[in-house]
């Protein structure tokens, strides 16, 4: 019997609606059963899998004064992340016990299409990973939080990855590396040869302000703040394609409502 497909989402607490939402989107298109985690940061901490140590950041890009606790730059590499799980990403291999496939993939995105059409279709073992293979280079100096925006070979590559959690070149990586290796190392695939990175259809991480708009998206990737962020401390540097935006809304808002309902369900349930 094949098991249940996994999907580990990088979580944030200040994102906690986007997971939300993008979970809520992958159970409502996928055709069969899926398993779906998020990634957090204070349970791999007290698993002892994750351990990389920060501290906070110093830039001259002006600091929202409500949001100062945001500044976060990494010890080991001294770089600013934007995000809890800008790292411990790279541990779906062992968190899938070095077995099978899982799919990785940021918060900020939400599914338009059934998300184990990825397990059929891309299933070639000879691949370590299939990821969508951008050519992307913004050119915003900030992103999300106000944190300074870098630029590196495969930006975005490592935002939705199907791993191929036993193949030979994980042999490569370990949980050490995780927590001690730079971040350049680990967003650029280094302990893997290019010729075993599968490739995947762009339409499955469609990047906001960088994709073609023509390009029907099984996958939206916000990768320059969400709706979600409207009227918080820090907001998207533009407005977000209203396509998508409007969708994202329209799904959260049927969320609110399947929860709601749950909830009266449940208390009707103990009068």
């Amino acid at each position: 019997m094949r098991e249940i497909p996994s999907i580990y989402v990088g979580y944030d607490p200040r994102e906690d609606s986007a997971y939300r939402v993008l979970k809520f989107s992958a159970l409502k298109y996928a055709s069969g059963p899926l398993n779906i985690y998020p990634i957090r940061q204070d349970k791999l901490r007290r698993m002892g899998l994750y351990r990389r140590a920060w501290m906070l950041g110093s830039s001259s890009l002006p600091r929202p004064k409500s949001d100062e606790d945001i500044w976060h730059r990494d010890l080991f590499d001294g770089k600013h992340f934007s995000t809890d799980f800008s790292f411990s990403r790279f541990l779906v291999p062992f968190l899938n016990r070095l077995e099978g496939w899982a799919l990785f993939m940021d918060c900020d995105m939400y599914f338009r299409s059934d998300p184990l059409e990825l397990f059929r279709q891309f299933d070639d073992p000879s691949f370590a990973i299939y990821c969508v293979k951008h050519d992307y280079a913004p050119a915003e100096p900030i992103k999300m939080y106000g944190n300074p925006q870098t630029r590196y070979p495969k930006k975005n590559w490592s935002s939705f990855v199907l791993w191929n959690c036993s193949h030979k070149a994980h042999e490569f990586l370990t949980v050490d590396d995780v927590n001690t290796k730079s971040g350049t190392w680990l967003h650029n695939f280094m302990w893997i040869e290019d010729k075993d990175i599968g490739s995947l259809p762009e339409s499955w991480n469609w990047l906001d302000g960088h994709s073609p708009e023509n390009l029907t998206a099984k996958n939206v990737h916000f990768t320059r703040g969400g709706p979600w962020f409207r009227g918080q401390a820090w907001e998207p540097l533009r407005d977000q394609d209203e396509l998508y935006a409007q969708e994202w809304e329209t799904l959260k808002r049927d969320l609110d409502n399947f929860e709601a309902a749950e909830e009266r369900l449940e208390t009707a349930a103990f009068i």
